[in-house]
């Protein structure tokens, strides 16, 4: 009975003594920062961060410019023609243009080979057309030259009508095509386009409706 007593009194002096013995040793660890190195690793990614460079596109609505190319007027032959070109850009989709063209046109086979027929003067044989069109942006999107460079660009179809001077009569036309638009600059563009010119006349004898083609290149100047 005696012996009973004594280890519960020896267990009750050695119990508190380890509990501060303990408490000491993890306090002792805590000021010294080793009771877990791994939370003071900060893992630093060795990543290179990629600069971005936003489309310096202007933001002014209006486009002005100047083009040239070739025009065919059918039975009059394949010539070269120039122009002006005025548009404004209603939203990022659609835009409106005005344009303004001459040429002048060649004698018809019929003359070249009669020899002494003249169908028209050569007064007459000068072409000027003007129009208004509505056109959409149909393919927006970019054009790299290397991995340095990349363009803005639009593909486009464009109609629309207007009048035509042929032959000293005015004759109404309509006009449709396709485009394509690179942004050179934030305020410089290129254009490429083909036209159609429609319209009908009778300088042959009958009435006919002729299919007049249009290519040119051309630039213009945002403001």
């Amino acid at each position: 009975m005696e012996t009973g007593i004594q280890r519960l009194f020896l267990s009750a002096l050695v119990l508190p003594l380890a509990l501060l013995t303990s408490a000491e040793h993890v306090s002792a660890q805590t000021e010294s920062g080793d009771q877990n190195p791994g939370l003071d690793r900060v893992i630093s990614p060795d990543t290179k961060r990629r600069e971005i460079r936003q489309a310096e596109v202007d933001t002014e609505d209006f486009e002005i410019g100047i083009f040239y190319g070739v025009m065919n007027v059918e039975d009059f032959g394949t010539n070269g023609v120039g122009g002006l070109r005025l548009a404004y850009h209603i939203t990022e989709d659609f835009f409106m243009e005005a344009n303004y063209g001459i040429t002048t046109t060649r004698e018809t086979s019929f003359e070249k080979l009669s020899g002494s027929t003249v169908i028209l003067t050569d007064d007459q044989r000068d072409l000027s057309y003007y129009n208004l069109s509505l056109g959409y942006n149909l393919f927006p999107g970019e054009i790299f030259i290397s991995d340095k460079y990349a363009f803005n660009s639009n593909f486009y179809i464009i109609a629309g009508a207007g009048n035509t001077n042929f032959a000293d009569e005015e004759h109404f036309t309509y006009n449709l095509g396709i485009g394509f638009r690179l942004y050179a600059t934030d305020w410089i563009a290129i254009h490429l386009d083909v036209r159609d010119h429609v319209f009908e006349h009778d300088l042959l004898g009958e009435d006919q409706v002729i299919n007049n083609l249009e290519a040119h290149a051309g630039i213009t100047f945002f403001f």
